[in-house]
């Protein structure tokens, strides 16, 4: 092999992380695999989270309800209707930061500052739609226990709290009445029921709602009698299903090993490692490192390299991929050669595209688990959301075609993408509603 593209072909296959190493089938088998055993109640990469929100229901029209946006780092509360002609209608919403991201809080003082944001609407309807955008395990009361604070939040107390009867707790001790029909859902739920909201002449099947940004995940339609670990459910029901689809144990080589062990929790979370934003720039650059050392690259690249890139982020290393001919860029300036430029872009580009071709593993697994797609004339929803699935350079272009290659073209499985603003919101307002 003598091409810089060979060179890299040839790194990326040895290695076994080339697109190409990976069989979009047998994965889809293990994922499958590990869904089942998660709605079965045994040990699992998957937790398969029940919600108990059903999407049988009609959206009532012209029904207020109180919506509660708890982000990353945004409090959103407000109020939403849904007109038969216009879709959702978003009024009175006002933004504040999410208690605990300015210094640690005590569980009183996290549920005060939900109060405060919640009173200026809380009169205005009898029902709340909450999307917490955290772990948590849902009661069938469709409350949730938080399990644990991702995204910087210092509220230590609150972890192991019923997160919607704290809040109702808080308004009655504000003299209002706290007999809310509550919903809390976490925000892949939300993104999939917004699915159901979106004005269209199209009949679908089922719904899946998909988050690739920062961190990923999946949620989707299942039918009662497949969830084991709920027995005595109606079985000619349904709800939607939190997969928690980053844990996704998936079978790794030694380059995901490496990089697994120098993450904060290595033994965890191995899917979200490989396709998402938080960590693609940082697996990219142990690429580059690597073959730094296999002297797939010049001399001279390998000592700028070493000398001047320490660390990459998925910002950095996505310019790099959009405009590589940009001089001032850290790893253009690196390359003494076409040769080292060309290396540079087909390695990091190959990252890109496998971590594609996982994400078409996890949606042609949930498409399939949720027997839903068979109808072209009915194909499944799919709404993506993500800043990472959506301006990653060749991300959603990879995922896509794998995911046409294997779900429809040798399954029979059909499907639409779509991407709908404000899903979090919208889709918190159904559940509301349909609670």
């Amino acid at each position: 092999m003598n091409t810089a593209v060979d060179k890299a072909a040839g790194f990326l296959q040895e290695h076994g992380i080339a697109a190409g190493s990976l069989s979009t089938a047998e994965y889809c088998e293990v994922f499958l695999h590990e869904m089942r055993k998660g709605l079965g109640g045994n040990e699992s990469s998957l937790k398969m989270i029940p919600t108990y929100i059903e999407v049988q229901q009609e959206i009532p029209y012209d029904k207020d309800v109180v919506v509660i946006d708890a982000g990353g780092t945004n409090l959103r509360t407000g109020l939403v209707t849904f007109s038969e002609t216009e879709g959702p209608i978003i009024a009175d919403f006002h933004k504040r930061s999410m208690p605990g991201t300015n210094g640690e809080v005590t569980a009183k003082e996290f549920y005060a500052e939900f109060a405060d944001a919640v009173e200026h609407v809380y009169e205005k309807s009898d029902s709340i739609g909450f999307c917490f955008s955290y772990a948590a395990d849902i009661s069938p009361e469709r409350d949730g226990r938080l399990i644990v604070f991702s995204k910087e939040i210092k509220a230590p107390q609150v972890i192991g709290t019923y997160v919607g009867r704290s809040l109702l707790d808080e308004m009655a001790s504000r003299g209002y009445d706290p007999n809310k029909h509550l919903t809390l859902l976490n925000d892949t739920v939300a993104t999939l029921l917004a699915c159901k909201g979106r004005p269209s002449d199209k009949s679908y099947s089922g719904y899946i709602g998909f988050i690739l940004g920062t961190g990923t995940n999946t949620s989707y339609i299942e039918h009662n009698s497949a969830i084991g670990k709920l027995p005595g459910l109606d079985p000619n029901r349904s709800q939607i299903i939190n997969i928690e689809s980053g844990n996704f144990s998936v079978p790794s080589t030694d380059l995901d090993r490496a990089f697994f062990a120098q993450t904060k929790d290595p033994a965890v979370y191995h899917f979200e490692k490989l396709i998402s934003g938080a960590y693609l720039g940082a697996y990219g650059y142990l690429v580059l490192k690597k073959a730094v050392e296999a002297r797939l690259f010049s001399q001279s690249f390998a000592l700028s390299f070493n000398s001047t890139i320490h660390a990459l982020d998925t910002i950095t290393m996505d310019d790099f991929l959009h405009n590589p001919h940009n001089p001032d860029h850290v790893i253009t300036r690196c390359c003494s050669s076409d040769e080292d430029a060309i290396i540079a872009y087909m390695l990091l580009d190959g990252v890109i595209e496998r971590a594609g071709k996982l994400t078409a593993v996890n949606l042609a697994a949930t498409v399939i688990q949720s027997q839903a797609g068979t109808d072209p004339r009915h194909p499944v929803c799919i709404n993506a959301d993500g800043t990472t699935y959506y301006k990653t350079h060749n991300l959603q272009k990879y995922t896509q075609w794998y995911l046409h290659e294997f779900l429809e073209k040798k399954i029979g499985r059909y499907y639409e993408f779509v991407s709908i603003d404000q899903s979090p919101i919208i889709g918190a307002a159904i559940a509301g509603l349909l609670a």
